[in-house]
């Protein structure tokens, strides 16, 4: 297990979001569950924080209240291999309020971004070719969902 892991503050969704994220990615799942105790700042019962994991990495959810909000100054990069990956993981995050962004980045329904880039476009942003680099990245400054398809074709020209 990783040592540092992200721990994600949210006003009162932990266990929504933790079981949304778990259900996107097939090797997902919630670790356990702690709940609020006598005397917390919170009902007695009522969910504290969720630990989950995703592809062996270690996961943080926490009900702290309405104190904290996520920014686009953290995001979670997700890299894909297929366009079915990129197209599925992006339908799940933005759906139920979630919010499509621009080159490949959406906000789940918490206000969470992530970043969902299929693993081809880095060899097409850095081809050695400058034209290929250069179609590959204006075709991607038109995008919201990233589309590998369209970036090769844009790179060939």
């Amino acid at each position: 297990m990783h040592r540092i892991s992200p721990f994600l503050w949210f006003d009162n969704q932990a266990e929504e979001a933790a079981n949304l994220y778990v259900s996107v990615f097939k090797d997902g799942r919630v670790v356990s569950t702690e709940r609020w105790g006598a005397g917390g700042p919170y009902p007695e019962g009522s969910v504290m924080s969720v630990s989950f994991e995703i592809d062996g990495r270690a996961y943080q959810a926490f009900n702290g209240g309405p104190g904290q909000h996520f920014t686009e100054a953290l995001s979670f990069y997700v890299d894909v291999d297929t366009q079915e990956e990129v197209d599925s993981i992006w339908e799940q995050l933005t759906a139920n309020g979630g919010e499509p962004g621009r080159c490949g980045w959406l906000k789940d329904p918490y206000g969470l971004s992530w970043q969902i880039v299929p693993s081809g476009l880095r060899e097409l942003l850095g081809d050695p070719d400058p034209g290929r680099a250069s179609r590959s990245m204006q075709s991607m400054l038109t995008m919201s969902k990233l589309d590998i398809a369209v970036l090769r074709a844009a790179a060939d020209g």
